[in-house]
């Protein structure tokens, strides 16, 4: 790439889909801590992250319905999404897992050092918490400012 082309910052936000917003919304808020951006309604929740980025759940039916502010999207079966546990919270975040009844559905030890563990949304999503490292290259380290931008606002 020449060094004339724009470059990616990071991930803004991501998306994920849940039929039931409400029951998704407490999962991501009640069980992970996440943040709430603003009172979920009928068709999304949204959470920001410490990193800055934002995780938007959508009902599918009402995002897929053209005509919207912003283009139709959606996606069908499980979605998969990885959260960065800061040093040493992984096994606290399995105890509270363990707590609310929430199943463990993978536990994975990574070449790079990290370790991950799997579990599901209520929607069936696939939500991963990975401490350390599991890519080779550059380690993410939760609070390094210079590994991620600043956080933006949308108008």
């Amino acid at each position: 790439m020449d060094s004339s082309h724009p470059r990616l910052l990071g991930v803004y936000e991501t998306v994920l889909y849940a039929p039931d917003i409400a029951a998704a919304a407490e999962f991501y808020a009640e069980t992970l801590g996440l943040t709430l951006l603003e009172e979920p309604n009928d068709c999304r929740a949204a959470f920001r992250l410490e990193d800055g980025a934002v995780l938007l759940i959508f009902d599918p039916d009402c995002v897929s319905v053209p005509g919207r502010p912003v283009p139709s999207h959606g996606a069908t079966g499980p979605g998969h999404v990885a959260f960065a546990v800061e040093p040493g919270g992984l096994g606290r975040f399995e105890i509270e897992l363990r707590r609310r009844g929430v199943d463990i559905e993978h536990e994975l030890a990574w070449d790079e050092g990290g370790r991950s563990l799997y579990l599901r949304d209520p929607a069936g999503n696939s939500v991963e918490l990975v401490e350390g490292e599991a890519w080779p290259g550059r380690s993410y380290r939760p609070g390094d400012a210079s590994a991620r931008p600043a956080p933006a606002r949308r108008s």
